[in-house]
């Protein structure tokens, strides 16, 4: 900067703008299918009608019935058609209504577009992405109410990133559409109206957010917290309330789950000595579960003072009303209270 005497003149401040998880996700899409003309959305209801939860407005108005192509009702057929598409060349987005629809087409996701760069020994990337809402949503039950972040997990060959605020849904959508392997992106429909702060470097066209890499949302020394997609906000929330009680978390953003970033959360542990897991999902062979084996199994497991902690969804189907629907799926009390379990308090 130019100087003055001896005062150097201070840089602007970067502008910071609220932005909605939707709109972030909009923007994504707009400016890869502007950036590559291979890159396609597809899905049911995404064209005329701007897509179910509005996150494809005004992209058919400026790409045509080419580039953004409304579907029939048919998870295993669109799916497929994305599936062959990346085959052949494209980089399609096949939009799910809801996660929950893409059991409709789970085979297309694992045994076509999952394995078959390994059984092609290379020769076929398969560069498409799979999203839409997954996780608890409002008062839609067991059938319209479930997290894939383990099932999706626990393929190989499949990339799955889970983003929580717009930064995250942006860079990460970003990250995907540019990947020459399958990614599953799940988003969470309640998070979708929710405005987070992004910088102007994050709103830039350029802006891309690496797959496989955490982000420590909020550092800490007592205990080390780690979520993904919505409960990373309970996890901020909770350790507001656990500061004001002298207790400090570290608050870990997962952003992705395959592959998962364990060694983020093993420096954390080996810092706080403590480490809690938070998600949506069943218990059983969560996504928790396996960040407790992983640190188990390496070397931060010498450093935990206390067995591991997990908060996870009840291990039933969402009931539909919302009293049960409550204490169906993780609450701030749930997350202090198994902070204190861990920290004996």
């Amino acid at each position: 900067s130019r100087r003055v005497g001896s005062l150097s003149r201070p840089s602007p401040p970067a502008t910071v703008s609220q932005v909605t998880v939707r709109d972030a996700l909009n923007q994504a899409l707009d400016e890869e299918l502007e950036r590559d003309e291979r890159v396609f959305l597809l899905g049911e209801e995404v064209a005329q009608y701007d897509g179910a939860y509005k996150i494809s407005r005004g992209l058919w108005k400026k790409y045509g019935d080419k580039r953004i192509i409304d579907t029939p009702i048919s998870e295993m057929g669109f799916a497929g058609i994305a599936v062959g598409a990346a085959m052949a060349g494209l980089r399609p987005v096949c939009e799910f209504m809801t996660f929950n629809f893409s059991m409709q087409a789970i085979d297309q996701v694992i045994n076509s577009a999952a394995k078959t760069c390994y059984m092609s020994a290379g020769l076929i990337s398969v560069p498409v992405v799979f999203r839409g809402p997954n996780g608890t949503s409002a008062g839609v039950a067991a059938q319209h109410s479930q997290c894939f972040a383990a099932w999706y997990g626990h393929c190989p060959g499949l990339k799955v990133v889970s983003p929580w605020s717009s930064e995250d849904a942006k860079g990460l959508l970003k990250a995907s559409i540019r990947d020459d392997n399958p990614v599953v992106v799940l988003e969470n429909e309640l998070l979708y109206g929710v405005p987070f702060e992004m910088s102007e470097q994050a709103q830039s066209k350029e802006f891309v957010i690496p797959i496989g890499k955490a982000k420590i949302e909020r550092p800490g020394t007592h205990v080390t917290l780690v979520a993904h997609s919505r409960p990373v906000g309970h996890c901020i929330e909770a350790a507001a309330v656990l500061s004001k009680e002298g207790v400090e978390c570290e608050v870990i953003n997962l952003r992705t789950i395959r592959p998962i970033d364990i060694e983020t959360v093993e420096a954390s542990v080996v810092k706080t000595n403590h480490l809690v897991t938070v998600e949506g999902g069943w218990p059983q062979f969560g996504v928790g579960a396996e960040i407790c084996a992983r640190i188990m199994e390496g070397p931060a497991f010498n450093y935990l003072d206390a067995p591991a902690v997990r908060v996870t969804g009840a291990d039933v189907p969402m009931p539909y009303a919302k009293i049960l629907e409550d204490n169906s799926i993780p609450q701030v009390k749930d997350i202090v209270f198994a902070v204190k379990k861990a920290l004996n308090i």
